[in-house]
């Protein structure tokens, strides 16, 4: 029962102390992160975790956003 509450509490902190930051706060964090990820040095790491993920996983040539209910990947 006490981690329940304290979970309720953590959570009802988080929504306050996140309302009031505003959408101003929202908008400059994920101004940040966008920055980060289009990073030249962040985009060829991810090439690289990319290319050994196709090296020693074989058969996952196919981009994970196309693969949907609707079209079933191909063994």
């Amino acid at each position: 029962m006490a981690g329940k509450l304290t979970l309720l509490a953590g959570f009802g902190a988080g929504y306050v102390l996140g309302a009031r930051a505003g959408r101003g706060r929202y908008d400059e964090i994920v101004g940040k992160a966008r920055g980060v990820w289009q990073d030249p040095r962040v985009q060829e790491k991810a090439g690289q975790a990319e290319q050994l993920v196709k090296d020693k996983l074989p058969g996952t040539s196919q981009p994970a956003a196309s693969m949907t209910a609707d079209s079933p990947a191909t063994s």
